[in-house]
């Protein structure tokens, strides 16, 4: 728990003096008395370690800084139900904070915590049911300004502070993401293998989500896409429920959570274990833009440099294709590119998949890579049928994602176990064929 104590310490001296205020996640009813499956929130998790709902975190900075927890009590009845409760006690020894009680006395003693405090840290705005809460904690401060006691007057969003955290990852989260990396890499081969036609898309799915289970992931990451043919074409298609013909390129895009940290991972291969030309053309000119953005991911390099870099290949490959017509400064230019390539080519990672991070700063300029960053590099090709498209190429989807931690000297893809080349695509089909 020291790392998750340290995350804390950072916290209380970077406010410098006040409140903050961190809660978990809601549980949500899936309908009836059957809710959906209980994921805490990232912010909250990042402080505490904590995975418990109806839980608070309560943090006092100044002279004596201080850590609270406010948690569900101890409840053998509920066990019985529910399962394992810590309750305060034991989540005070456990998980290393200085003082713990339960929930139900939140209520009760944050006005007294408020009281006398300059500052609020709190994220107004983020979940109207905490908003009300913290509002009428506040007025309860307000009213009892006669006897000398004053409200913090400024509230200051606390996640922008962790989200300057969060940002850089420790080593302890390095080696999680790795971990959670390697077993959806080692998820993406099984479903390769397994792949063949006639089967149905979610056949594969649960290849994948097999492995992510056997290998101690909680869940999946996010809805997984596995997207046969003409279904690549959309990005977020997640029906998953169509056969897969032979001829066609299957895509997934699929990662897991292990811990709380996410992998993500896009791979697209044939069906029937042999890629077409037209399907072999394309593919390797997404992997070469992949290589290519891989490569400039270091750090002093600026945020937007692996997208640049990417996508000038990928425009030189739609012209030499015949997918695009003119120079590449025009097809740049006029936008064309974006009948076939119209997404970025990455994003930060993390606690959440799309995780907190500023991509630019205040003043519009990108933001420097930096040792401890992890981001995804993930471009693409999506071919719709089309007057101005060659037919050979039509239906043709294709993205290729790896999880990229940017280290001292380069960069480390913390992906790699997952099979990418065309040879080694080729090579693993034909062993499960």
């Amino acid at each position: 728990m020291q790392e998750f104590k340290a995350r804390r310490d950072q916290l209380l001296a970077s406010m410098g003096e006040g409140v903050a205020i961190v809660p978990t996640a809601a549980e949500v009813v899936r309908n009836r008395d059957s809710h959906y499956p209980y994921r805490f929130d990232s912010y909250f998790y990042h402080l505490t370690g904590f995975k418990e709902p109806e839980s608070v975190l309560i943090l006092i900075a100044g002279d004596k800084p201080k850590s609270i927890l406010f948690c569900r009590e101890k409840d053998m009845e509920r066990e019985i139900w529910d399962g394992f409760r810590y309750g305060p006690k034991a989540a005070q020894d456990s998980f290393g904070v200085d003082e713990a009680y339960t929930i139900n006395q939140l209520d009760e003693m944050m006005p007294t915590l408020l009281s006398n405090q300059a500052k609020l840290f709190y994220s107004l705005g983020a979940e109207a049911g905490w908003d009300m809460k913290v509002t009428q904690w506040l007025n309860q401060v307000k009213d009892l300004a006669r006897t000398g006691v004053s409200a913090p007057e400024a509230i200051l969003d606390v996640r922008q502070l962790v989200d300057c955290q969060r940002l850089i990852k420790t080593p302890y989260e390095m080696e999680m993401m790795r971990r959670s990396a390697k077993i959806a890499a080692v998820a993406h081969n099984r479903a390769m293998q397994k792949t063949k036609a006639g089967k149905m898309e979610y056949e594969i799915e649960a290849e994948f989500l097999h492995e992510f289970y056997r290998k101690g992931a909680q869940a999946p990451a996010y809805t997984s896409i596995v997207a046969g043919g003409a279904n690549a074409c959309t990005l977020h298609y997640n029906a998953n429920n169509c056969q897969l013909n032979d001829g066609d390129l299957l895509l997934i895009d699929a990662g897991c959570e292990l811990d709380g940290y996410a992998s993500d991972i896009t791979r697209t291969f044939p069906v029937n274990g042999k890629f077409s030309a037209p399907q072999k053309d394309l593919y390797e000119m997404v992997l070469a833009a992949q290589l290519a953005a891989i490569d400039v991911a270091k750090p002093g390099n600026h945020w937007n440099m692996p997208h640049e870099v990417a996508l000038d290949v990928l425009v030189q490959g739609f012209i030499d294709v015949g997918l695009c017509q003119g120079s590449k400064d025009e097809v740049l230019e006029n936008g064309s590119y974006r009948q076939f390539y119209m997404h970025r080519t990455g994003h930060w990672l993390g606690l959440d998949v799309h995780d907190v991070g500023d991509y630019k700063d205040k003043q519009g300029n990108w933001t420097t890579l930096a040792a401890g960053h992890v981001l995804t590099v993930e471009p693409g090709c999506y071919v719709r049928p089309a007057e101005n498209v060659p037919e050979h190429f039509w239906n043709i989807g294709i993205r290729i994602e790896d999880d990229v931690l940017i280290t001292a000297q380069g960069n480390e893809v913390l992906s790699k176990d997952a099979i990418k080349s065309v040879a080694d695509i080729e090579a693993q089909m034909a062993d499960g064929q």
